[in-house]
């Protein structure tokens, strides 16, 4: 209620503003925003702000990337004034030096995308307006300036103060769930009754919302209530799977986490949902003894394809023999003569379940090498994994088979992960890890870790 009467008061002085605007300003895009800039009247501004805006709207990709390239050029510090300023700070050290130089730093557009953000709906517009930025950046490097001058002032306007978390039941607004459906890129819902059965009474689904974007899920994580850490993802999206009682569960397994706002990306949301979450499920259940995920690992096929080819930086071909040396002969045993690396894809690509218990142990050994043994800030690091060990989380468990969709097959050969939430020693967990790169395992994972370790080192001599 309230967001809405700020709107209808936001377009009023929109509207009245309009006619000054007509009546005084230069009618081109870069008058209208050199006028946005330099004007104090709050209806005119906040009228232009508006006009600004469907300008863009209407704009095709072309004229929206000379918009984007104008806003790099014109609007950019002015260079002679910023290292005067900087001089003059240099030579004095004053306070209000440092403030002057502050302000010729700061890019004239950042005061633009803030007076946009006046009008109505200037919000959801700006975020949309940076997801266009981030497709342009690889072929248009030097917009790089404007994004990054847009990402800042996001960070600050959706900062965790500013975001409610609230919990999606089968009663929440339809719009809201329609967007449930339309985001989930996880584990896609397959419509209506399937969204049902994933809000049942043993399913939890939380989201952060913001007030200038009403009704918009940022980020939503769906949960699972269940007996026992659960290694495959079937029997938690299967529609007809039947429905626990809460009460009895005694574990909560986080399954699919997605961002729905592609101009949001870089902002740290899921870190503060999951925190938040794990205190609300342990109030609610306090017979909860197991929390963690069912995560994918996405960038393991693709790693795993590299290292055989001796296209990937860290995970050589010698690397990737070594760790399948215990397994040779069966691999050759099974594929035919092939070379132990050649008769792994074979069986992965044409008879996994037929072979089911060889390969889910070779597929546990290069997943933990992948997860625990490439540097985790390079830059071809797991980001799933990125995300959960930076929280504090312990990589318990690796499931081979736990996938079998097309999507799990192709990322990960069906390869799902469990990372365990354990209140006690996540600030312990995430601290070892920013700090040294330092990886909390299970002990089963510790053991056959020394093993890979070893045989990954020696590889290298």
């Amino acid at each position: 209620m309230r967001r809405r009467w700020l709107e209808r008061f936001l377009e009023s002085i929109a509207d009245r503003g309009r006619t000054l605007v007509r009546a005084r300003h230069d009618r081109t895009l870069a008058g209208l925003l050199r006028a946005l800039l330099s004007g104090r009247g709050e209806a005119s501004g906040t009228a232009m702000s508006r006009e600004v805006l469907q300008a863009y709207e209407r704009m095709n990709a072309e004229e929206r990337l000379r918009f984007f390239q104008m806003l790099e050029r014109e609007f950019s510090p002015n260079r002679e004034e910023v290292r005067a300023r900087a001089e003059e700070y240099l030579r004095t050290g004053e306070t209000d030096d440092f403030l002057a130089l502050s302000r010729a730093v700061e890019p004239p557009r950042q005061e633009l995308f803030r007076r946009m953000n006046m009008a109505p709906g200037g919000t959801a517009a700006l975020v949309a307006m940076r997801a266009e930025l981030l497709g342009l950046l690889k072929r248009h490097p030097e917009l790089g300036v404007v994004e990054a001058d847009l990402a800042h002032l996001l960070a600050s306007w959706f900062n965790r103060g500013f975001l409610t978390l609230e919990r999606i039941d089968w009663h929440s607004p339809a719009d809201v769930l329609e967007k449930l459906i339309r985001y989930d890129t996880v584990h896609q819902i397959q419509g209506w009754d399937d969204l049902q059965r994933r809000l049942a009474p043993d399913r939890r689904c939380f989201a952060f919302f913001h007030p200038a974007l009403p009704g918009v899920p940022l980020i939503f994580l769906e949960v699972a209530l269940v007996k026992g850490m659960s290694s495959e993802i079937g029997p938690l999206i299967d529609p007809n799977a039947p429905v626990l009682d809460p009460r009895q569960a005694d574990s909560a397994i986080f399954y699919s986490i997605n961002n729905t706002q592609r101009g949001l990306k870089g902002l740290a949301f899921g870190n503060f949902l999951i925190k938040q979450v794990l205190e609300d499920l342990g109030a609610e259940l306090p017979r909860l003894r197991t929390l963690a995920t069912l995560s994918p690992v996405p960038g393991f096929a693709a790693a795993l394809r590299a290292a055989r080819a001796g296209e990937h930086p860290a995970f050589t071909p010698e690397r990737l023999e070594r760790l399948l040396a215990p397994h040779r002969e069966a691999l050759t045993r099974a594929a035919g003569p092939l070379l132990p690396a050649d008769a792994l894809f074979h069986l992965l690509e044409h008879e996994p379940l037929r072979h089911r218990a060889l390969l889910a142990e070779v597929l546990e050994r290069l997943v933990l090498a992948y997860l625990t043994l490439l540097p985790p800030r390079g830059p071809g690091y797991d980001p799933v994994a990125a995300f959960h060990l930076a929280n504090g989380a312990r990589l318990e468990r690796i499931n081979p088979f736990s996938d079998g969709s097309s999507q799990g097959r192709d990322a990960a050969f069906g390869v799902k992960v469990n990372y365990r939430y354990d209140p006690d020693i996540v600030v312990e967990n995430h601290e070892q890890f920013v700090e040294e790169g330092v990886i909390d395992m299970s002990r089963h994972l510790a053991r056959l870790h020394e093993r890979i370790a070893a045989e990954w080192k020696s590889a290298a001599a």
